[in-house]
């Protein structure tokens, strides 16, 4: 992948700007993700219910498609296997037949909208698998991490970030407005991924971590994205921690001890194991909202009415998230090699 700048000519930007971590951008991207043969559907639908392509299926509305936008999408629903692992016929079969998943109806209208962006097919089995699969939901402990909105929601959003990376500053006021617009159904978990490219960004994850012992991270964490601009050097970091109203001998003691450093770098590990790429990664209920596939202005809000919706009919694509106590999703497989950083290119 490339790095996705700001719009402006490299030689204009700031330095900070110009240092910036190697991201997927929030505004919608193009770039194309590679498809694994291991996410191939099992088995191809069963040829007398597929044999011919439906023209539309109840409850999808296809009529702003034009005629080419609508034959792809009747490739994508007779070719793609419903989400639900007990539904082994084709998104088309499952939504004309009333089967029992409630994932069908949801992945149908979700491949008209993915049509409608102009995605490839690759892009759009790709971001359908994302959304939908039950394969796709991962396992990640929060414990000992910050969090904020219901302990007991029925989403939660595990955010990796660094302090210095512009696309998270953007990202963060963001995620802040989606806990405030559901507060009861929402939580926040923020996890540190500061990379080395940034001059500051460890010191600022450790003066993070240092507010959160004294019950003050989220203070610090809007603060500390807010004076991206600024810089967050060593002066910056103290006035910011003073003037949040930290205990500043417990906030120098802490921000230098090495339990600190072993939580950045438990979180570190933690987002290497999952395939990190670049900051902000974002998952929601275990599943990866990709920035190279989903939009965050435009797909976030969407996506987490779905999760709730699916939820509450009891979809089985939607229990395999649930999270349990200390911990979102269902356990992951056996992680591969872990990377000792992420520099962009």
């Amino acid at each position: 992948m490339h790095n996705r700048g700001w719009p402006v000519a490299a030689a204009q930007r700031p330095a900070w700007q110009r240092a910036a971590c190697r991201v997927l951008g929030l505004s919608l991207l193009a770039s194309a993700a590679c498809r694994s043969p291991a996410d191939s559907p099992k088995e191809p639908p069963p040829p007398a219910a597929e044999s011919t392509a439906p023209t539309q299926l109840p409850g999808v509305d296809t009529s702003a498609l034009t005629t080419r936008e609508l034959t792809r999408w009747r490739e994508f629903v007779t070719e793609l296997l419903a989400p639900c692992p007990d539904q082994p016929v084709s998104i088309a079969t499952c939504v004309s037949e009333s089967r029992a998943c409630g994932s069908c109806l949801p992945a149908a209208k979700f491949l008209v909208d993915r049509v409608r962006r102009g995605d490839t097919r690759t892009q759009a089995e790709e971001a359908f698998r994302t959304r939908f699969s039950p394969e796709a939901v991962k396992s990640i402990d929060l414990a000992g991490s910050p969090s904020k909105g219901a302990s007991n929601s029925a989403v939660t959003i595990v955010e990796w970030a660094d302090f210095e990376c512009p696309y998270c500053g953007v990202a963060a006021p963001l995620l802040k407005a989606t806990v405030e617009r559901h507060p009861t159904d929402v939580q926040l978990v923020f996890k540190h991924y500061p990379l080395s490219a940034h001059e500051h960004s460890d010191e600022a994850a450790r003066a993070a971590v240092a507010a959160f012992h004294q019950g003050k991270f989220w203070q610090l964490q809007q603060v500390l994205f807010e004076s991206q601009k600024t810089g967050l050097d060593d002066t910056t970091l103290l006035k910011l921690a003073r003037e949040q109203g930290l205990d500043m001998k417990s906030f120098e003691t802490d921000r230098a001890s090495e339990a600190t450093a072993d939580v950045v770098a438990r979180d570190r590990k933690q987002a290497d194991e999952l395939g990190l790429d670049g900051t902000p990664m974002i998952f929601i209920n275990g599943r990866h909202f990709k920035l190279d596939h989903f939009d965050l202005r435009q797909d976030l809000e969407p996506w987490i009415e779905l999760e709730l919706a699916l939820q509450s009919s009891g979809s089985p694509a939607a229990a395999a998230a649930v999270p349990a106590a200390g911990s979102v999703g269902k356990p992951a497989p056996s992680p591969g090699s872990v990377r000792a950083d992420v520099k962009p290119n």
